[in-house]
């Protein structure tokens, strides 16, 4: 995936089938924001936004199959195309994702990483890359996916309504100052040493992401037409987020114990509400102990993290509470 880091610009054209709206689409992978994201693991002065992310990825390294995820981003931040999988819709299954790139022919692997780190290189295989990046899933992104893919889903209904209110050129427009619509081409430049031009056949995919800075295409034209582009709102992701409560049961248990509860009608982890609330896991810990002590949640262990949600007692609870 051409990451704009290097070279001079350049410029991939995808040809649309006409201006069809159906030819346009937006998706979100879960996969391609796992792998992207090995530009902040190599170089995470570059993403600032995601400092308090990075603190808890660098506590991880020690953790996880470093030397594997070190070989799948180059210096100048470009991630193998194999490693991006064209997604399927906005509700795209990682389970699927991992499938998919799973399969990839031994050659399309070699071939690949050695357009990122030469032909003398010697890639690892593929089920030693799949093991090291599902081990980095669940230490690094699992507990904060839910709140990544809100943001994510959010960038894709805004540029929907721009499609409806002022029109595709103008959605494009908006991407990035480098995407633009001239005619019947979609036009990126890059700062990369490839350019192209080749049909959409109908079906031009876009992906907002948390880790590109302009946009980025797959290196070959051989790859299904996608376009990843910077997704609004990605300086507040990691803000402390309120978690409001309704009076009465503020009154009973406290604003963040009312708050959590409220929270976890759907599952999450102590990391995951510890970066919601800006506080540390530890001081979450102890308002979850309390209230699994309580009986108003339980608990479940996911991988390696452990999951809390409301138990029926809550429910009931919350319910009454109004």
């Amino acid at each position: 995936m051409a990451n704009d880091v290097a070279y001079c610009f350049m410029v991939v054209r995808y040809v649309l089938v006409g201006q069809d709206l159906a030819g346009v689409r937006f998706a979100i992978s879960p996969f391609n924001e796992l792998s992207l994201s090995l530009r902040a693991w190599r170089d995470p002065g570059r993403y600032p936004l995601h400092l308090p992310w990075i603190h808890e990825l660098m506590r991880a390294r020690g953790d996880l199959d470093a030397e594997t995820l070190d070989q799948l981003v180059n210096g100048i931040l470009w991630t193998p195309d194999f490693l991006n999988p064209l997604p399927a819709s906005p509700v795209t299954r990682l389970e699927d994702e991992f499938a998919l790139v799973a399969a990839t022919p031994p050659a399309v692997v070699e071939r690949d990483l050695r357009a990122l780190h030469g032909p003398g290189y010697r890639p690892p295989p593929l089920s030693r890359i799949m093991s090291a990046l599902e081990g980095y899933w669940e230490r690094c992104f699992a507990p904060h996916w839910p709140r990544m893919r809100a943001l994510l889903e959010g960038d894709v209904t805004y540029r929907g309504r721009e499609i409806a209110q002022r029109g595709l050129a103008a959605m494009f427009a908006g991407l990035t100052g480098r995407v633009s619509l001239v005619g019947d081409v979609v036009e990126v430049r890059l700062r990369t040493n490839v350019e192209w031009t080749r049909p959409t056949a109908g079906q031009l995919t876009l992906a907002p992401s948390l880790w590109t800075l302009n946009a980025s295409t797959p290196i070959s034209p051989d790859e299904p037409p996608l376009i990843l582009y910077a997704a609004r709102g990605v300086g507040t992701l990691w803000e402390p987020q309120p978690l409001p409560a309704p009076g009465a049961l503020t009154a009973l248990l406290g604003a963040v114990r009312a708050g959590l509860l409220v929270h976890l009608g759907t599952p999450a982890s102590s990391t995951e509400l510890a970066a919601r609330l800006g506080v540390t896991t530890t001081a979450v810990n102890q308002h979850l102990r309390a209230l699994r002590a309580g009986g108003l949640l339980v608990s479940a262990r996911h991988g390696r993290s452990v999951l809390y949600r409301r138990s029926e007692v809550a429910d009931r609870l919350l319910a009454s509470a109004g």
